[in-house]
């Protein structure tokens, strides 16, 4: 297995691993310039790069066909599935070191997120794709109308959700429209 295979996917193209790295050079830089210019420390500047390379960059991988087809794969549960979405503790890695971003903030992005993906992941088949939208066009309401964040990690919920709920948690559409390429074989 090559780098891009742990990184990306499997299989990944040429295209997906240049957006995806893309995406997590730009996000992570548009993030230091934020972190620099709110005068965080060096080390709360170098966490907060560190997670938006993380975020951006794993927003794009886990839509990418490849992504899909690797974390929907048949021997892949929904149970997989949300240990993903819990393994990513990064609200609390900041809330221990940016000022301002309080752990009552960082449990609240947490649970909305986990919270969120039970309610996608329990949805019928048929239905997962809009609950998904459904339930992740009201979790950014709340993350960013009822949450205080700095401003300089305003856009850090946001970017979580769509990673794990829209990009991550949705499989390859098996209904594409007609006329459109079938999905790529895993």
């Amino acid at each position: 297995m090559t780098i891009t295979d742990h990184l990306i996917a499997p299989g990944a193209t040429r295209g997906e691993t240049g957006l995806a790295l893309g995406a997590a050079f730009l996000g992570a830089a548009a993030a230091f310039a934020l972190a620099v210019h709110a005068g965080y420390t060096a080390l709360t500047i170098a966490v907060i790069t560190f997670v938006a390379f993380d975020m951006f960059g794993g927003a794009v991988v886990n839509a990418t066909t490849s992504a899909k087809h690797h974390f929907h794969r048949d021997s892949r549960t929904a149970r997989h599935r949300l240990g993903f979405v819990a393994i990513h503790v990064q609200p609390f890695l900041l809330a221990w070191v940016t000022p301002g971003f309080t752990w009552a903030t960082a449990a609240a992005i947490y649970a909305t997120a986990l919270c969120c993906a039970l309610l996608i992941t329990s949805s019928p088949p048929n239905l997962r794709r809009p609950s998904a939208f459904a339930v992740t066009t009201f979790a950014l309401v709340c993350v960013t109308a009822l949450l205080t964040v700095p401003q300089a990690l305003a856009w850090f919920a946001p970017v979580l959700l769509i990673k794990l709920l829209l990009a991550h948690l949705l499989p390859v559409d098996p209904h594409p429209l007609p006329g459109s390429p079938a999905p790529a074989a895993a």
